[in-house]
């Protein structure tokens, strides 16, 4: 290696590790400059051959410091080299060859320990171009074995990839064609767990972007899809990571058109969330009350609830149970049910299962909101009918009294 001349030892010419100074001002090797005083006995600089009194040797730490630096520079592009040529290598044995498991496996060990810099690489020598034609192979060859884990193994490699490059616009404009979208489809319905996650969290990156995805899903996508998704929400144990992140995804989605909320409706996630309800954490609780809450802005929704037989129980069990925030979506969702579908048998089951009572304890919070007012309203609209009841709260005859 060609070492910078200040660097290396004037007696040696050697890289130095242990450089000192004499009194000269001169800098050598420790080891080196010991033998030329102590075992040969010379009393001169080696370099300017001044004669010499003090023998001290003083430690040159800011030398040190400089060569350790360097070093580890050369050892890093020393290493981004050696990933390059390995990286266009990989590269080049993917494009020739029908057998690409094994080179995209070696692909995503390098990428998964590498840095941002040999992702960048990998991005400028055409690897995600490359990934998406490898991925795109499942909408010809879904019944091909090799090309769906070659797939699998693609859907690895580019998850890793945008985990560190998720701002970059070209490639996030890249993965949003449609034809992309539809293999990204396909691998959460058919794939692997892991593979199912990974698709997953694309869909995440791609929804944090804001592009056009979304119109693709809601139009193109039957309701398989939104029940690939359900069923993700609905097994922690496929992979716990892909659960939460297919919660947020459903809720990106939904968010976005009554299309996508008929169809999630149609794969039954009214059905299935309902049942989930009941043992969810707290997290997890608030994600599908918002998401029943989206469900329920449309009629179809609505009436997969209020049908359930443990609709209104699981709804009204959480309210003032979980959070402010549950509870601000538990409201929402009982004032829908009782704008829209005010039946006999639905205004009993909020009587029995506690909605009305937890409902008048929120006409006591003091301040105004939308929230309280939404209450109000309920009342307003059934209170009458509540009276009836035995168990009809006593102090809330007094309130309805008090408003007419």
């Amino acid at each position: 290696m060609d070492y910078p001349v200040d660097f290396r030892c004037p007696i040696s010419m050697e890289l130095m590790q242990d450089p000192v100074t004499i009194s000269t001002g001169v800098t050598y090797e420790r080891k080196n400059i010991e033998k030329w005083f102590f075992y040969y006995k010379k009393k001169t600089c080696p370099t300017t051959m001044q004669s010499i009194d003090n023998f001290e040797i003083t430690p040159n730490h800011t030398l040190k410091r400089l060569i350790l630096s360097w070093q580890n520079e050369e050892a890093a592009r020393s290493r981004d080299s050696l990933k390059h040529d390995e990286l266009v290598s990989l590269l080049a044995a993917m494009e020739s060859t029908p057998f690409k498991v094994s080179s995209l496996r070696k692909l995503r060990t390098n990428i998964a320990e590498s840095g941002h810099e040999v992702k960048e690489d990998f991005v400028k020598c055409g690897g995600i171009d490359i990934l998406v034609q490898i991925i795109a192979q499942i909408l010809v060859e879904s019944l091909d074995f090799a090309a769906f884990t070659a797939c699998e193994e693609a859907l690895g490699v580019l998850h890793i990839c945008l985990i560190s490059l998720s701002d970059d616009e070209k490639i996030i404009q890249f993965l949003s064609k449609p034809e992309t979208i539809k293999s990204f489809a396909m691998m959460l319905q058919r794939g692997s767990a892991e593979a199912r996650f990974h698709a997953v969290a694309i869909f995440r990156q791609l929804a944090r972007a804001d592009h056009n995805w979304k119109k693709f899903v809601t139009q193109d996508q039957g309701f398989e899809f939104f029940r690939s998704l359900l069923e993700l929400v609905s097994d922690d144990q496929i992979c716990s990571k892909a659960s939460a992140s297919a919660l947020e995804l459903l809720t990106d989605i939904l968010g976005t058109s009554k299309r996508s909320r008929l169809k999630a409706v149609e794969a039954g996630a009214v059905c299935i969330l309902i049942e989930l309800l009941p043992d969810s954490s707290r997290s997890k609780c608030e994600k599908m009350l918002l998401l029943l809450k989206l469900l329920c802005e449309c009629a179809e929704g609505r009436q997969a609830l209020v049908e359930h037989g443990l609709g209104v129980a699981a709804i009204s069990k959480k309210l003032l149970h979980v959070s402010s925030a549950a509870t601000k979506i538990t409201v929402k969702i009982l004032w829908l049910i009782c704008s829209y579908h005010p039946s006999e048998r639905v205004l009993e089951e909020m009587l029995i299962y506690g909605s009305v009572n937890k409902l008048f304890a929120l006409l006591h919070v003091d301040n105004r909101s939308s929230t309280k007012e939404k209450v109000v309203k309920i009342f307003k609209l059934h209170g009458n009918s509540w009276r009836q009841y035995p168990c009809f709260p006593f102090g809330l005859k007094d309130y309805l009294g008090s408003t007419n």
